[in-house]
């Protein structure tokens, strides 16, 4: 309890304690600065909390289940296949809780001060913390907001009842016999997903032409295929207009090329994107920091806003929302205020969605290579022609390579498929570093393993592969 209304002086504030804020905070405090971290919810914001960490458990809760379902496929008979839900989600809560646990203790292991309750800006260098018992007042030589997004609300389909945003969509008691599903990016198809292979009957609405729009259409094709194994029904180019929900139910009326549909179901999830946390209390606007018309905050390649001492990180920047973003962007805010040359370059964030099969990309696309004004050439690997992956029962998908045709430097790359998420790191390595073609196919790979994909990848464009034919030229 701080007596009157003195002020504690620290070298780092930071708002928010999310992938972002977190990292910031251990990063500053490594860096030898006086940290306090402060977030009004809990340690690791949503991603930890209600989004990444939580959806992943339930999503390979679903992966098991559907597994168990075709086990004959090896020749294993498992019988009777159920799911308690309820038990489900104590483990999805036990994953959160660990996770949590975590990062509870790296903050204290690292000396960072947490405060669990509200910031409010005083003026550009003083801030008043509070929660329900005390309420000081710091004086901060830097600071780094990281405060993170929430789902958008549209208005004709105000959350509360059967319509959820994702945070309740996760939360669900039981499995759900059906469910619509408004927007069909990463959020929608992979809980609408997730859902359908436990049981649940799932129609997504989806505004563009193909669901996960952004990622080449021949991966998504991919996904889309799979979706509808599951019975799931895809109306894309769609327009959502209304929604009327009883105790048990709501109806959707939307629109397909002029034509007016309508689809009812227990539940209607809304993933339209994600809003910065700008607005509210925190004062933003009385420090006079700039934003933009959709109140992201405006940052130079640093993270500093138009206050030298004042940084700002993660789904508040511009930007794709992805907690890995944060975290990099919370490393190098950090790194500045302590005078490291650290600068932000976003040619290598990987971008991944959970779905089935997963989807993976990082550095440029062919069409952006050509934009940036690159002769390219590419090639793709099959999973079809690994037999790691044709032991897994997860043939479907490929690694694709975008090079520099003169060079042989790579680009970017495209993976579709079992771990993709995970093979996805050895590429962007490669961007990273400035590798060439021939330094992945020259690198030794184990067998059988699906790292074996990407240096088959990366002989296909050059030429020479071994497990498949040779493209004609």
């Amino acid at each position: 309890m701080v007596v009157g209304d003195a002020s504690l002086d620290i070298d780092t504030l930071v708002i928010g304690a999310g992938p972002g804020g977190y990292v910031a905070a251990i990063r500053a405090a490594q860096l030898g600065q006086k940290v306090l971290i402060v977030d009004k919810s809990e340690l690791g914001g949503v991603c930890l909390n209600r989004g990444c960490i939580p959806s992943k458990a339930l999503i390979s809760a679903a992966h098991q289940y559907e597994n168990a379902l075709h086990a004959e496929f090896f020749g294993v008979s498992v019988g009777d296949v159920k799911v308690d839900f309820t038990k489900t989600q104590e483990f999805k809560e036990s994953v959160v809780k660990k996770m949590t646990s975590g990062v509870s203790a790296l903050l204290k292991g690292n000396k960072v001060e947490i405060f669990n309750g509200e910031c409010m800006f005083i003026n550009q260098n003083e801030a008043r913390v509070f929660n329900d018992h005390e309420s000081p007042r710091y004086r901060f030589k830097n600071c780094i907001i990281a405060t993170g997004s929430r789902p958008i609300e549209l208005k004709v389909f105000p959350f509360g009842g059967r319509i959820l945003s994702s945070t309740e969509a996760l939360n669900l008691p039981e499995v759900p016999k059906s469910m619509i599903v408004i927007g069909g990016g990463y959020i929608g198809a992979e809980l609408g997903q997730m859902y359908s292979k436990f049981g649940t009957k799932v129609t997504i609405i989806e505004g563009m032409d193909t669901v996960l729009p952004g990622f080449d259409k021949d991966m998504t094709s991919l996904v889309a295929k799979n979706m509808k194994k599951t019975n799931i029904e895809i109306f894309t180019g769609a327009k959502a207009e209304s929604a009327e929900q009883t105790d048990k139910d709501v109806t959707v009326k939307f629109s397909v090329n002029g034509e007016s549909k309508e689809v009812t179901a227990e539940y209607l999830l809304v993933t339209v994107g994600r809003r910065p946390n700008t607005d509210g209390e925190l004062g933003l606007d009385l420090i006079e920091v700039e934003m933009d018309e959709r109140g992201f905050v405006k940052v130079d390649h640093q993270g500093r806003t138009n206050h030298k001492h004042i940084f700002a990180i993660g789904d508040i920047v511009a930007g794709p929302a992805l907690a890995h973003k944060a975290s990099y962007e919370g490393k190098v805010a950090a790194e500045a205020i302590s005078g490291m040359p650290s600068v932000v370059d976003y040619k290598c964030i990987p971008a991944v969605v959970f779905t089935d099969p997963e989807c993976a990309s990082v550095g440029y696309s062919e069409q952006q290579a050509k934009d940036k004004g690159h002769k390219v050439k590419t090639g793709k690997f099959s999973y079809a022609a690994n037999g790691r992956a044709v032991s897994l029962n997860g043939a479907e998908g490929f690694v694709k390579i975008v090079a520099d045709e003169e060079s042989g430097l790579v680009l970017g790359a495209q993976i579709v498929g079992i771990e993709a998420s995970n093979l996805i790191a050895e590429l962007g390595l490669a961007i990273e570093m400035g590798a060439t073609l021939e330094d992945i196919a020259l690198t030794i790979h184990a067998h059988p393993t699906l790292g074996e994909l990407v240096a088959e990848a990366a002989e296909v464009v050059l030429g020479h592969p071994i497990h498949t034919m040779a493209p004609r030229r």
